[in-house]
């Protein structure tokens, strides 16, 4: 099973932090891992995600779980488990008033051995978009 994850403090609202999050036209203009985001970021919705990373292709992910503000999962696969992508990005207020924002992706499934040699080392891309996220929402 193949990881990635990354965390970072914050010193902001979680609001602020969650309105950055779930604004799917703005995420080109913050976040430079992805070219755009198509779509309405809420629970039970499918978008699309357009990485720098893979510029020729949309990876479509469920928003399959959501709780403003705390947690959120875009989970996204093939059919009947093979193959799973489940990315949480979770926020946790710290007792200073800043938030602890963490982003984690599991890949999983029947198929997970022979597909992982094809998904490339992404710790760098998380490690850009939380820092990214820190910068927009300590900005707001």
């Amino acid at each position: 099973m193949k990881t990635f994850a990354s965390s970072i403090t914050i010193h902001a609202a979680p609001e602020t932090i969650w309105a950055i999050l779930t604004d799917a036209p703005a995420y080109p203009e913050w976040n430079p891992t992805v070219d755009k985001v198509e779509g309405t970021i809420e629970r039970g919705q499918k978008i699309k995600v357009f990485a720098k990373i893979s510029p020729d292709r949309a990876f479509p992910v469920k928003v399959s779980e959501f709780k403003p503000s705390e947690k959120m999962v875009w989970s996204g696969g093939m059919p009947l488990g093979l193959f799973k992508g489940e990315r949480t990005f979770t926020l946790t207020p710290g007792a200073d008033g800043s938030v602890e924002f963490a982003m984690r992706e599991v890949f999983s499934g029947l198929m997970s051995p022979l597909i992982e040699r094809s998904i490339p080392d992404l710790q760098p891309e998380f490690d850009r978009f939380a820092d990214a996220l820190k910068r927009k929402a300590e900005a707001s």
